[in-house]
């Protein structure tokens, strides 16, 4: 019997991998200050902003 493996996955490139990262943080940081009520800081005009999620 044979058995067959699937193709490799075409690579990710490593800029690609670092972006989709950064968004899944910045996505688990809103969801993480949304349940604890607090501000979320952001660089905003050359300033740090607070700003409610």
């Amino acid at each position: 019997m044979t058995t067959r493996r699937k193709p490799p996955k075409k690579p990710e490139s490593f800029a690609a991998g670092v972006g989709r990262g950064m968004r899944r943080a910045a996505r688990t940081a809103r969801e993480v200050a949304r349940m604890h009520g607090t501000p979320i800081y952001v660089w905003e005009d050359g300033k740090v902003v607070a700003k409610k999620p």
